[in-house]
């Protein structure tokens, strides 16, 4: 079984799709699927279904959808003997039911898997290997590779799934500055500077991004870019947060300002200051 969620849902069986086009059906899927071999309590799927407005009798409701699901599943190979039931791939527990398909490829898990490999190899966590950036950035190269758009793309959330996308979500951008990060490391301003100029428009108050974007301006000889940047982002904290950037950055700017000669190394010195990432 293939399970996908980190872009529009899919779930397939023997290369044959099982995803409903009905929406509530295709919901509950989603919240099966990206719980894959957990049992996710009816409470938590009546939630995800109707927030805070049930139908009357919503456990009945959700037992036909089950019926639903399971017939997608019959349906999608020629069951040999032996093989699961479709009762035993979305069973009933105790408190709910459970997608348990035997040696699923899941999506969020490869993501997971390669993204925390490339951040022990960029020296972020406490079990890291070392620092390796060039290890790092493939690794961290193919767990972005995973995602195929957004989150549940077309998958209409309520809560839950909702807060499971915006996990999903900071993790993903956790991974992103990473990379860019060890690419930076390994000299190749040049190559992401318009990845980084769109992710810092796309993200206003992303921090990290603007200071990546600001090395990677100033290593490209584009120090007024750079300063403009800065300049655009205390502006839009000005106006929208009525803050000021934080003292780190306004430490890089300085450091820009004074061309500094420690923006022209790789960031593995991350302890003067300049760029903490």
């Amino acid at each position: 079984m293939q399970i996908g969620v980190l872009g529009p849902l899919v779930v397939q069986v023997a290369g044959t799709s099982v995803v409903p086009t009905a929406a509530k059906p295709r919901q509950m899927l989603a919240l099966l699927a990206v719980n894959a071999g957990r049992e996710v309590g009816m409470a938590t799927l009546v939630e995800e279904l109707w927030d805070d407005r049930p139908p009357t009798g919503p456990a009945q409701v959700v037992q036909t959808y089950v019926k639903q699901l399971r017939r997608a599943l019959a349906g999608a190979v020629d069951v040999p003997c032996g093989a699961p039931e479709p009762k035993e791939l979305l069973r009933r527990g105790h408190t709910g039911y459970t997608l348990d398909v035997p040696a699923p490829a899941i999506e969020t898990e490869d993501f997971a898997r390669l993204a925390e490999s490339g951040l022990r190899q960029a020296g972020l966590r406490a079990a890291g290997h070392g620092d390796d950036p060039e290890a790092a950035a493939r690794l961290l190269r193919r767990a972005l590779g995973v995602w195929r758009g957004p989150v549940f793309a077309d998958v209409r959330t309520g809560p839950v799934l909702r807060a499971e996308a915006l996990r999903l979500d900071e993790a993903r951008q956790e991974v992103l500055e990473a990379r860019m990060t060890a690419d930076l490391r390994l000299g190749r301003h040049a190559e992401i500077l318009g990845e980084l100029a769109s992710l810092a428009e796309r993200f206003p108050f992303q921090e990290n991004l603007h200071a990546l974007l600001m090395v990677a301006l100033y290593r490209n000889g584009r120090s007024w870019q750079a300063l403009e940047a800065f300049r655009r982002l205390r502006a839009t904290c000005a106006r929208e947060l009525g803050i000021e950037p934080s003292a780190r950055l306004q430490r890089l700017h300085q450091a820009i300002l004074s061309s500094d000669p420690r923006l022209d190394t790789h960031l593995a010195d991350v302890d003067t200051g300049l760029v903490v990432l």
